[in-house]
């Protein structure tokens, strides 16, 4: 770590793990933004067209480009990682975490309880306060906090009677589309692209049987890759659901292909209720993600944007009595949540302040989806075996 006049504090060296289309649209330009916190000085990447492109762009070294993890790590020079890449993080993150890194993990940080084990062993064996984040960015959305507060004004978690979740979700192609992204690289070795399929799959088997039909594993590639954010707004509004009391999903309409919906209810820490409702919609015009938090007094609604689309502003409208007449505030702020989602990696590195999802929320998280595809199979007749059949 160094000290820059700029910042007037620490800049931590970063290695960045996976140069996908997030990285390209998000995270990296964010970091080159924030040159006053950070410093990229290592790339890995399975392409090493990749690797060439943005180590030239960003300036890191040729001898500090790498093609896997394993020789990331042993390389060093650098004091934390952001886990970019595809598919479970958990061996990845364990192993940076034992090298003495710190690590911001993209979701899903793993795909089975027994990974997130081995995660949350490995922090502990720094025995030098919190060590990973995962970069569940909604929980930083300045809307989403501005919510927590005036749920406190309202009475707090004990105030909700439910939440109510809908996500229309189109094709990540066209939310990605102004970036005019260059096309898949060429120059992946497919043997090595092989192997970390046949890895998340082995851990999916491991996770709910190898019997598991097509529409439990689609539900749980799901809630793992896009409902995980809405379980972490319920957990800092309320706390992760206790139960999954129902659980569905149907196919798209005949002659559209994708994962289809799904829905999820069951009962949150107090009684109180949640809902969601999970459409892939490869028509439809923009991404749209509402959050209803329904109180005694009133209802706090988020209305999320897509996400690549940066400093775009969640819009959060409070709906409240005013002396017998219905009133109605809307906040907007042009803060980018990924932004201060880098800020508060940067606070627990160097500060040690525990972020607002770690490997403990993250492991929550994965058991709700383990409980989903457990109900979906009592209620469906499907067999339901490995971790979610003791979810």
């Amino acid at each position: 770590m160094t000290d820059t006049p700029s910042s007037g504090g620490t800049r931590l060296r970063l290695a960045v793990a996976g140069l996908g289309a997030v990285a390209r649209t998000v995270h990296l330009p964010l970091l080159e933004r924030r040159r006053d916190l950070f410093e990229i000085t290592a790339l890995c990447d399975l392409s090493g067209s990749n690797l060439d492109e943005i180590g030239t762009r960003y300036q890191v070294p040729q001898n500090r480009r790498y093609l896997s993890t394993d020789a990331l790590f042993a390389g060093g020079g650098f004091d934390a990682v952001m886990l970019l890449t595809s598919g479970s993080h958990g061996d990845a993150a364990e192993a940076a975490l034992r090298a003495g890194y710190a690590v911001l993990c993209e979701k899903p940080l793993a795909f089975t309880r027994a990974e997130a084990e081995r995660v949350a062993a490995a922090e502990d064996a720094q025995a030098s306060g919190p060590r990973l984040m995962v970069a569940y960015m909604k929980q930083y959305d300045p809307a989403a906090l501005r919510l927590v507060r005036l749920l406190e004004e309202a009475g707090g978690p004990e105030a909700v009677r439910s939440v109510e979740v809908c996500v229309l979700h189109p094709t990540g192609k066209s939310q990605r589309d102004f970036a005019h992204l260059p096309l898949p690289p060429g120059d992946i070795d497919p043997d090595a692209l092989a192997a970390l399929r046949a890895r998340d799959a082995s851990l999916i088997d491991h996770a709910l049987g190898v019997e598991a039909p097509p529409a439990a594993r689609s539900l749980y590639e799901i809630v793992n890759a896009s409902v995980c954010h809405d379980l972490s707004l319920m957990r800092l509004v309320h706390g992760s659901p206790e139960t999954v009391d129902f659980a569905a999903t149907w196919p798209s309409r005949a002659g559209q292909t994708g994962p289809g919906s799904v829905e999820l209810s069951g009962r949150l820490p107090g009684g109180a209720r949640y809902a969601i409702r999970w459409h892939y919609l490869p028509g439809h015009a923009a991404y749209r993600e509402t959050v209803d938090v329904h109180h005694e007094g009133g209802t706090l609604q988020l209305a999320f944007p897509s996400p690549y689309l940066m400093n775009t502003p969640t819009v959060l409208t409070a709906t409240d009595n005013d002396g017998g007449t219905e009133r109605r505030a809307r906040f907007r702020s042009v803060s980018e949540a990924f932004e201060a989602e880098l800020v508060a990696f940067h606070a627990m590195v160097t500060r040690g302040e525990p972020p607002l999802t770690g490997v403990r929320g993250a492991t929550e998280d994965l058991i709700t989806a383990q409980r989903a595809v457990a109900r979906l199979a009592a209620l469906e007749g499907h067999p339901c075996a490995g971790e979610a059949a003791s979810a």
